[in-house]
């Protein structure tokens, strides 16, 4: 089947009062993941310093999360189709809700790693639960379009206000940092459990691919540790050729069991869809790229140029504040427009974005240097991401709602995990040694060279949808053309003759 960038319900829906609260409420957790994100970010420097923390192992507090959320995503949106999605949401949420409470009062890098982790896997089952949940509320078109948009701007909101809120909270105490979207969250189970509309359980799905979750997990957390472990170990050393080698025989073992189970995780058949294959392709360089970006621009920022994390926090907002902006009109923009087009024009923000980050100095002036960056980024997620949302769910049909979010979600942290890994190797190979800022900046530029490698091939798959744009169009000429022919011969037959 071919999808369309966009389809116009016949039929507006009327938002009343429950309605939008419900949107709101699920929205309040892409708005706490944003948030976490955001302020543990800003934190990272200050919990290397105390705990004692390198470099590789620092960008596990980041990875740990994401890649508990992108291992299990495709988990958790099967379990959102098959438990139902409210119930799903409201447990998944609790235990978010805990474990950010208990993650602030870890005393060793292992145990606040773990803690990572297991929060990413909680979040792994209220983001899909909350898109399909979405998805399966508004009708397709304008009305799950503009709920989408306001999807996007609450996630950017979240982040804008974590950048302050961690800014100002690491300079209090990090762990402050880890405990603030604990209260956050029992705010928004509250509400959830007063708002959300119940789903029933699909009696008749099947049950759950255990093998397949255990393997495309494993085949993850290999490949992570294989690319962060390199810099250290060698790249030709016996345990990075091992982990790479284990990564591939689990990954290639999730495809063989996902073709062979009666239940798969993964319909593997909802891949062959160009527009879907794209959204989360390019979602992956996304999320990949300022997942990098960030780390290298929080590490530059404070240990270079010796701002301090509120600061720093500062120099991030205008992004999303453009974000907050900007992303509610995307829906009303897509609408018109079409996915792929957005979705190109967001590339080449990135592209040129990440380029003029390579014109960092030791002594950089920010409003010269920094700030054309993180504007150009900014104006990139407020026109791409919404885009990328709409057209990774669009044409879906509503029992597959929770994978096809699953996957797209899954396909941002895994962007993440893996890029920010190949980065922080990158870093560390030319950092080794290094003490005079004139080094550390010689090993933080080829860092975002590939940040900028990862934004461009992000452009190289928009641009992919060029050719499946024009062949839509060719259809929609000849079928138009076929139909005018059709009503043509109906009108000569019902005209009387002379």
């Amino acid at each position: 089947m071919t999808q369309t960038t966009h389809i116009t319900s016949p039929e507006r829906m009327t938002w009343d009062a429950r309605l939008w609260g419900a949107l709101l409420v699920v929205c309040g957790v892409i708005f706490l993941d944003g948030l976490d994100v955001s302020m543990v970010g800003m934190s990272l420097p200050s919990i290397g310093a105390d705990l004692g923390v390198s470099l590789s192992s620092l960008q596990w507090v980041v990875t740990g999360y994401v890649l508990g959320y992108g291992g299990l995503l495709l988990l958790g949106g099967r379990t959102a189709d098959l438990l139902g999605r409210r119930r799903v949401f409201l447990v998944a949420l609790a235990v978010f809700a805990l474990v950010s409470m208990l993650s602030s009062l870890a005393t060793s890098p292992e145990l606040l790693i773990g803690a990572r982790f297991v929060k990413g896997v909680a979040a792994a089952f209220t983001a899909p639960a909350a898109l399909s949940i979405i998805t399966t509320t508004f009708h397709e078109g304008p009305d799950r379009n503009r709920a989408l948009s306001i999807f996007t701007t609450c996630a950017a909101s979240g982040f804008s206000m974590g950048l302050i809120l961690g800014g100002a909270l690491t300079e209090v105490g990090w762990r402050w940092t880890f405990l603030m979207p604990g209260p956050v969250a029992l705010i928004v189970l509250l509400f959830a459990i007063k708002l959300i509309p119940n789903s029933p359980r699909d009696e008749v799905a099947g049950g759950y691919d255990v093998p397949g979750a255990v393997t495309v997990t494993g085949g993850m957390l290999s490949l992570v540790y294989a690319v962060v472990g390199a810099e250290s170990a060698g790249w030709v050393s016996f345990q990075t050729i091992g982990m790479f080698a284990l990564a591939a025989v689990l990954l290639a073992a999730f495809i063989v069991i996902e073709l062979r189970t009666k239940n798969p995780l993964v319909r593997l058949g909802i891949l062959r869809d160009g527009a879907l294959r794209r959204a989360n392709l390019a979602g992956l360089t996304v999320f990949g790229a300022y997942v990098a970006f960030q780390f290298i621009g929080t590490l530059y920022l404070q240990n270079l140029l010796g701002w301090s994390s509120l600061q720093t926090a500062l120099a991030f907002l205008p992004a999303g504040l453009l974000v907050v902006g900007l992303s509610p009109n995307a829906g009303k923009i897509a609408d018109r427009i079409g996915t792929d087009k957005m979705i190109i024009g967001a590339m080449m923000l990135f592209v040129v974005g990440y380029a003029l980050s390579l014109r960092i100095g030791p002594e950089s002036a920010y409003f010269s240097t920094v700030f054309p960056s993180i504007i150009l980024i900014g104006a990139g997620f407020a026109i791409g991401f919404p885009a990328l949302n709409i057209q990774a769910v669009s044409g879906v049909a509503d029992d597959e709602q929770g994978l096809a979010s699953g996957l797209f979600n899954t396909a941002n942290q895994v962007g993440g995990a893996v890029v920010l890994a190949a980065v922080t190797a990158v870093i560390s190979s030319q950092a080794a040694g290094v003490t005079t800022p004139a080094g550390m900046l010689s090993a933080y530029k080829p860092g975002l060279g590939v940040v900028t490698g990862v934004s461009v091939l992000g452009l190289v798959i928009a641009l992919s949808g060029l050719r499946d744009m024009r062949r839509r169009r060719a259809l929609e000429a000849t079928e138009a053309a076929e139909l005018a022919a059709v009503q043509k011969e109906l009108a000569d037959e019902m005209t009387p003759a002379a």
